[in-house]
């Protein structure tokens, strides 16, 4: 039965898939957690550990921005040391040591973290380096002394309340050079400034530090662009802003960026970047290179935290509940089925209930077959209840007639002449015929049908046959003919095949109207000889032509006897052809007749075998 099954749909297959997909998704979701939970929890540390590296890195980038060399950097390495558990050493870029948090002499680790270049931090860009790379904190000549920086810082709190007295409210920071700035809703000068009269000009313009630094800045920047062939007049000090990080550069190209020139703005940008550098080396310490290693670490690296142990519980917990319901489901999707067939096995015969089918496997192929028993079994019952009631009507008709002409003439009524007693003998006969055919269908029911088989010429059998019917054929004006195409030989038992043929013409005659014609022919097919029966007759409907072989069916439900016989002569056909190793079946148009056809083995011809007369006996 398995093998109409696709492989897909086999319950081994479904059960094999089921497990391994709980395998495979209890696995990943293992691989997962395990692989989520390191990786987070490295995440988290490196993150730590990065965090620390740009906190040292801009320490110490900031010590080198506001120091001219490295002599006093010491103490700061050994506190970010201390803060961290990082070693942290400095050298030149020759890897002469500056300073070390380890003990002297420790080998240094084998590259460096970062290079420390105020005047280069592309790695501080973060924390407000310039597009130029240059550290903000780098300001040198900019600044600002004491005197300056308290007179800025006077007129920084003087806007400030004449700004809270309008109602706005702003906040006082200092650039890296000390000069006061007011950060807030239109707190510093310029077009659209407001209120007008607490724009007074005098905190945004340059000191004299600075003025005497942007006057340096510009000479230097006049000189590269002079050698670029660039206009090197710079209108620097009317476009001085103290919020400007760039220390007036980028108003040197600021002329050339206006005119659409990108390749002079370039060239500008680049003296801009030149003069600047030029101008705060000698404040800023030399380039250093910076190596950062483990430490004197003595804790785990990783350690695992509550929280990812309640992670790990949870999802083992929830891995586990996915497989029990995975589970669960297939397993009642699987027992479904056979719940419901045991549950409609366990219901009264008569009931025959049919279970629906839910699936294309083993147990969806045994639904099937047990709604193919049930419909089996209630098509049994049916025919059951219906010929034990064909028995009785069978039975009752002839006993009913025989009953009352005995009473009538048991009262004297009528004498039993000759006609009485014949038409007694008629009825008696009647009822003979009847328990012959049930006995004989028991009999090849219970495979106890004896068979006396001998060759037997199938043109001497048709002879035979119409002649036994030629008077009947007459009475109903129907034309009874016989054909057979060659000397096709039977080995078969001549009463058995005689009583199977003659039931055919019987039914024949009985559906065909008068003037009609009734044709028995006999032809060789292979090893078998097919006898067809033809008739012109009305036809079978082709939803009554499966059951015609069925006992007590016609196709006349009123069972007339004026249209048909007891209903077993065409049962009887089909277990006498089964019981020679043929086979029945009949083929019908309504309106156009129909033709019953035997199958039968054949016995090879022979010259001297002898003709079996109409008796059954050789000649």
């Amino acid at each position: 039965m398995s093998g109409g099954i696709p492989l897909r749909k086999r319950l081994l297959v479904r059960l094999l898939i089921a497990s391994v997909l709980i395998a495979l998704c209890s696995v990943a979701a293992t691989a997962w957690l395990a692989v989520e939970t390191t990786t987070r929890a490295l995440r988290e540390e490196q993150g730590q550990d990065l965090a620390d590296d740009m906190a040292i890195l801009a320490r110490l980038s900031g010590y080198a921005a506001t120091h001219p060399d490295w002599k006093g950097v010491e103490p700061t390495v050994r506190a970010l040391a201390a803060r961290t558990g990082r070693r942290i050493a400095l050298t030149t870029t020759d890897r002469t040591p500056l300073a070390d948090s380890a003990p002297h002499g420790s080998p240094l680790p084998p590259s460096g973290a970062a290079t420390i270049d105020p005047l280069h931090t592309d790695t501080y860009t973060q924390r407000g380096a310039q597009l130029g790379g240059l550290d903000p904190r780098a300001v040198g000549p900019f600044l600002l002394p004491a005197a300056e920086r308290a007179g800025l810082d006077l007129l920084a709190r003087k806007r400030q309340s004449c700004f809270r007295g309008h109602g706005l409210d702003t906040t006082i920071r200092h650039t890296p050079s000390g000069r006061p700035v007011l950060t807030g809703a239109d707190a510093t000068d310029g077009p659209g400034a407001t209120p007008t009269e607490c724009e007074d000009g005098r905190l945004n313009t340059p000191t004299p530090t600075e003025r005497k630094a942007l006057d340096a800045l510009a000479r230097q920047a006049r000189t590269c662009l002079g050698h670029e062939g660039l206009d090197p007049d710079i209108p620097l000090f009317g476009l001085f802003d103290p919020t400007d990080k760039s220390l007036g550069s980028r108003y040197i190209v600021a002329k050339y960026t206006r005119s659409g020139d990108s390749a002079a703005a370039k060239k500008a940008q680049d003296c801009a970047d030149s003069a600047r550098r030029a101008q705060l080396d000698p404040y800023v310490a030399p380039v250093a290179e910076l190596f950062l290693g483990g430490g004197d670490r003595t804790e785990p690296r990783f350690v695992m935290s509550p929280a990812n142990k309640a992670k790990i519980v949870g999802a083992a917990g929830l891995v586990l509940a996915v497989t029990v319901a995975v589970t669960a489901v297939v397993a009642t999707r699987l027992v479904r089925p056979l719940r419901a067939l045991t549950e409609a096995a366990r219901q009264p015969p008569g009931l025959h209930v049919r279970v629906p089918v839910t699936t294309r496997d083993e147990t969806g192929m045994l639904a099937v077959a047990f709604n193919a028993l049930t419909e089996r079994r209630e098509r049994l019952e049916a025919q059951r209840k219906a010929m034990v009631s064909d028995i009785a009507h069978e039975l009752r008709s002839p006993l009913t007639n025989i009953r009352g002409w005995l009473e009538v003439a048991r009262d004297g009524l009528v004498d039993p002449d000759p006609a009485l007693l014949a038409s007694l003998h008629d009825e008696a006969l009647v009822l003979q015929r009847i328990i012959d055919d049930l006995q004989d269908l028991a009999a090849a029911d219970a495979g106890t049908l004896r068979l006396h088989r001998e060759p037997l010429r199938a043109r001497d059998l048709l002879d035979q046959v119409a002649a036994a019917h030629r008077v009947a054929a007459g009475t109903a004006g129907v034309a009874l003919r016989t054909r057979a195409d060659g000397e096709p030989w039977l080995d078969a038992d001549p009463v058995r095949i005689r009583q199977a043929l003659g039931n055919l013409v019987s039914n024949a005659l009985r559906h065909t109207p008068a003037d009609g014609t009734v044709t028995v022919a006999a032809r060789r097919d292979g090893d078998e000889v097919v006898l067809d029966v033809t008739d012109t007759g009305c036809g079978i409907d082709p939803a009554d032509l499966p059951h015609v072989f069925d006992r007590f069916w016609r196709a006349e439900k009123s069972r007339s006897r004026r249209t048909g016989g007891s209903g077993l002569g065409l049962a009887i056909v089909r277990h006498l052809a089964a019981a020679h190793g043929g086979t029945a079946a009949a083929v019908s148009e309504p309106g156009s007749g129909s033709v019953f056809s035997l199958r039968l083995p054949a016995a090879p011809p022979a010259p001297e075998r002898r003709v079996t007369s109409p008796s059954g006996r050789n000649e």
